[in-house]
Formats: C-alpha cells, sequence, structure tokens
C-alpha cells in the first residue's frame, strides 16, 4: 500500500505544476471542475486552488518515503510522476490542438 501511495504523491505532484503555473500566470486551463471536465477552461484562480491542493496532499504522502525501501520508494513517485505527465501531456495536446482547430477560420 506504501508503494501505491507514492505513485499517487508522484502524480500529484506532477499533477500540481501546469496549474500552479497557469493560475500564477492568469491564465485559464482544464481543471476537472470546468465544462466539460478536463477538456473546458477554467479560471486561473481555480487553476491555483487546485494546482496547491495537489501540491499538499502530494507532499503529505512523501513521510510514507521512511516506510518504504529507499530505492523502490523513489522509483514508485518517479512512476506516478512519469505516468501522469505523458499521460496529461498527451491529453492536453489533443485538447489544444482541437481548441486551435476550432478556432481557426
Amino acid at each position: 500500500m506504501t508503494y501505491v501511495l507514492l505513485v499517487f504523491a508522484g502524480a500529484l505532484l506532477c499533477n500540481c505544476i501546469p496549474h500552479l503555473a497557469a493560475g500564477l500566470r492568469g491564465e485559464p486551463f482544464p481543471t476537472p471542475f470546468a465544462t466539460p471536465p478536463g477538456k473546458g477552461l477554467s479560471p486561473p484562480v481555480i487553476n491555483f486552488i487546485w494546482g496547491t491542493a495537489n501540491l499538499l496532499i502530494g507532499i503529505s504522502m512523501l513521510p510514507r518515503l521512511a516506510d518504504a525501501d529507499p530505492q523502490l520508494g523513489r522509483l514508485a513517485l518517479l512512476v506516478g510522476f512519469l505516468a501522469i505527465g505523458i499521460y496529461t501531456s498527451l491529453h492536453f495536446g489533443r485538447v489544444r490542438g482541437r481548441r486551435n482547430d476550432e478556432e481557426r477560420p
């Protein structure tokens, strides 16, 4: 169970980055609260709050590293980070590509 939590911690820590960045730049970005979820745009403040929540929850899971084998724990964290990073880069690439196609005359 420790390693599963560390995978989720890695995913949350990776996921906080684009939301915090968009929120701090004052740019809308998709969140689960948008319409449609994960595809529509949420305001910058919502992104900042969502990114902060991801960061705080991810950080709160890090003490589980002490319960894990040091190398396997770090590997689990990295797997979560890479998995969500690859998934979201592909997902938002499609979402943004579709949005750009709709905006072209």
